[in-house]
């Protein structure tokens, strides 16, 4: 029997470990995307790598998160953003949506692999608490980067569909997007609305059902 502190401060280190690790594969298959598509970009900037340091933003992955989880009792933050030349596209609104979709499928991609685990492995305690928690951020990172606001991923998903002169005016919107999103988040979680919560919380938790995860 484990000590329930040293069982809490196993799965904790286990489960910032890994979902850590994820956001990072999810960086990198953005570049992979791009790099098939045709756009060495993200290459020649050193981010077709698995080794985080190349896509750590100190402020939005590590400073931001932290401060908002001692002040604002809630986690938000980001990695640099991958680079990419939409002209270096055979079509530019559409392989610029399926780089971006990349991010969200690796993240979905991770969810079943750690859903196998749960299911096989999950008569030990530590790694089904564990399995299940990755399931669930990995789920909510994808759903919530597939919100189609810029400038999340699924803004670009959403352009794929848009005409020309509607998607140019369209992404003309991340510069600010960022600010917007951020003003949300933070006035709906001190007002206790949790508006991006009741958009992606029912997606994943549609999902966990589908993969048998409770």
């Amino acid at each position: 029997m484990i000590p329930a502190p040293l069982f809490k401060l196993i799965t904790n280190a286990a489960i910032i470990g890994i979902v850590f690790y994820s956001i990072i594969i999810h960086e990198f298959s953005h570049a992979f995307a791009a790099y098939l598509l045709g756009d060495d970009s993200a290459k020649r900037a050193g981010r077709l790598s698995l080794n985080p340091i190349k896509h750590i933003d100190w402020f939005g992955t590590v400073i931001l998160p932290l401060f908002l989880y001692f002040t604002a009792g809630f986690i938000y933050g980001y990695a640099k953003p991958v680079p990419f030349n939409p002209y270096n596209f055979n079509n530019l609104k559409r392989d610029s949506g399926f780089t971006a979709l990349a991010g969200p499928a690796s993240n979905i991609l991770i969810a079943i692999l750690f859903a196998l685990v749960y299911h096989l492995v999950g008569f030990i305690p530590v790694v089904k608490m564990v399995a299940f928690y990755v399931i669930f951020l990995n789920l909510l990172l994808a759903f919530f980067n597939l919100i189609p606001f810029p400038p999340l991923d699924g803004s670009k998903v959403l352009g794929m569909f848009l005409t020309d002169d509607a998607y140019y005016k369209w992404t003309m919107q991340e510069r600010k997007g960022m600010m917007f999103l951020f003003a949300i988040i933070i006035i709906s979680n001190l007002l206790g609305l949790n508006l991006i919560g009741k958009i992606v919380l029912p997606p994943v938790q549609f999902v966990m059902a589908l993969l048998g995860v409770s």
